[in-house]
């Protein structure tokens, strides 16, 4: 356990690069290609090692494993201030639109185009365990004839994959100039999570499709570009068969193999957390001593509904995390304290839950066996303590299949009173296909809150595509609007803030701001520039990262959001 460890702090420069590149990755959307068009890449899916292909600071090599097609794929590491960039020129016919695409994996990997002579673009996604596919259009001006196509990471993430990258569109007279077929059916489909209204579905990638039709009882309901889709819409307690295509612009696959899904008895959107209030404020109780007030338990403000004990810590066992309460640094304070103050707590109507993660944590949950041993490790540090629940506070990724299997283990120990939340940071809850998002859909019928940390993250999308500043009301709203508008229960979505200046690298908003974009949300009244479609009266409350820096400031926070959060 680090003793000056926080919030995660200092990386605004690269998130607001990430933002810019998802402004052009919303303003973008991919079309068909038609019959008579080529992929004008040369050595597209990496068989001839780098031929054709310049990779930054000798970032790049080929490897045979993971591949998404053929023998081999490009493997990039970014390095220092290189964000590990491959690039090929491509010929081209002016006046002409291109399908530009790619599948990926691994870290941060993004796709793009320049030289177009019109408007260079670029698409990306985060982190993804699976191979994923980006995709988007762009047309060439009157007089060109090449343009430079690229890949690249991210500065400080780890390496990642690309193979079959395409430019599909007219022959430009430099590509391989080979006609698409008709792709293969999807193998590996497997239904991923369930709620009451929904199922998730995810499913091995095919080679040279360039997209995925859903079907429910035979009819289609979805289209896709990616390996997974969640279908909505559905009854409760109610069985359905589901089957994938594969198509590309050459035609649609035959039907994969079919699976089936109960959806679950209807509820009220997520876990019942027992007798936890209908509005709720969550917060992070630092084990440890970074300079802010140094508390008990005991000394938390009873405005806090949730308390987060921060952190547990992994061991050397894939999964495993355990908890050591860090007395010496606590002024003593014992374990047996710690466990009284947390019946105390109890007993007043609070949860207290042990929280997975934060800035340096990271907890390897990418298999069953794993899977298995965290909610195992989780369970009995909830029997030890009486932890009332677990938080994800995992900073550095997770893999949503596993994670997902982890946490429905422990709901099925734990039973319906589960407090089971989340902090991702702001880039995770971007789009419904991020790791993150994907798994609180995957088990929203279990999950309490996802208390999103609304700083550190420098400009972010809202969810009308514009940019928003973070530190004002409409940064607080139009991102709340994306895991509003994306499948989350209004009672699953709180506002995770600093709850001061020093809580945090950046993001701070005074307590006023906050509760303006509470009312926002649940009555739309108090809004800034950004108003919802409509208002929100579920929405959950509100988080603090801490308690101890809430306390530092004179528990300034606390006495403000706890009564508005109450008083919705």
């Amino acid at each position: 356990m680090d003793p000056v460890r926080r919030r995660h702090s200092g990386r605004t420069g690269a998130w607001a690069g990430v933002a810019a590149a998802a402004l052009a990755l919303t303003a973008v959307t991919a079309a068909p290609a038609s019959a008579a068009d080529v992929n004008n890449a040369r050595n597209a899916g990496f068989e001839s090692g780098l031929s054709g292909w310049t990779c930054s600071a000798g970032s790049g090599t080929t490897v045979g494993s993971p591949v998404h097609g053929g023998a081999a794929a490009l493997k990039a590491t970014p390095s220092g201030q290189d964000n590990a960039r491959c690039s090929q020129t491509v010929a081209v016919v002016p006046n002409s639109t291109y399908t530009l695409g790619a599948w990926v994996q691994g870290g941060y990997a993004y796709l793009g185009v320049t030289g177009t002579g019109t408007t260079d673009v670029s698409t990306w996604t985060p982190d993804s365990s699976s191979w994923k596919q980006l995709s988007t259009t762009f047309r060439t001006g009157a007089s060109t004839t090449s343009v430079t196509v690229y890949t690249h990471g991210w500065y400080g993430q780890s390496a990642y994959y690309a193979d079959d990258l395409t430019v599909r569109g007219p022959d430009g007279g430099g590509g391989g100039g080979e006609q698409p077929s008709v792709p293969a059916a999807p193998a590996g489909l497997a239904v991923s999570g369930t709620t009451s209204s929904s199922v998730s579905l995810s499913w091995n990638a095919v080679s040279g499709a360039t997209g995925y039709s859903v079907y429910r009882d035979g009819a289609k309901v979805t289209a896709v570009t990616g390996t997974s889709a969640t279908v909505t819409g559905l009854s409760a307690a109610t069985s359905y068969s589901f089957q994938v295509t594969a198509v590309n612009a050459a035609g649609e696959s035959v039907r994969s193999t079919a699976v089936t899904a109960r959806t679950a008895e209807r509820g009220d959107g997520g876990g019942s957390g027992g007798d936890l209030p209908k509005h709720a404020v969550t917060g992070y109780w630092q084990n440890f001593d970074n300079g802010a007030a140094v508390q008990r338990l005991s000394d938390v403000p009873s405005a806090y509904d949730i308390i987060a004990v921060a952190f547990a810590d992994a061991t050397t066992t894939p999964g495993a995390v355990t908890f050591n309460l860090a007395s010496a640094e606590l002024n003593g304070y014992t374990v047996d304290q710690f466990k009284a103050d947390i019946k105390a707590k109890q007993a007043a109507g609070k949860k207290v839950i042990i929280s997975v993660g934060g800035e340096k944590g990271t907890v390897s949950v990418a298999d069953s066996a794993s899977a298995a041993t965290f909610a195992d490790s989780v369970w009995s540090l909830m029997q030890t303590y009486g932890f009332d629940g677990v938080d994800i506070d995992l900073e550095n990724g997770l893999d949503p299949t596993y994670m997902t299997q982890a946490l429905r283990a422990l709901s099925a120990k734990a039973g319906p009173d589960l407090i089971l939340t989340m902090a991702p940071q702001t880039i995770d809850m971007q789009s419904t296909s991020g790791s993150y998002f994907r798994t609180a859909l995957n088990v929203k019928d279990i999950l309490t809150v996802v208390n999103m940390q609304y700083y550190n993250s420098g400009s972010m999308l809202g969810c009308d595509g514009k940019v928003y500043s973070q530190g004002s009301v409409d940064f607080l709203t139009a991102l709340a609007c994306i895991q509003l508008e994306g499948g989350l229960a209004p009672s699953q979505v709180g506002l995770g803030v600093p709850a001061s200046a020093r809580g945090a690298g950046s993001g701070y908003v005074a307590p006023s701001v906050v509760n303006n974009a509470l009312d926002c949300l649940t009555r739309l009244t108090g809004c800034g520039a950004f108003k919802p479609s409509k208002a929100y009266p579920d929405l959950r409350g509100a988080m603090t990262w801490s308690t101890n820096w809430d306390a530092t400031a004179g528990n300034a926070w606390s006495n403000a959001v706890g009564p508005h959060v109450d008083g919705l």
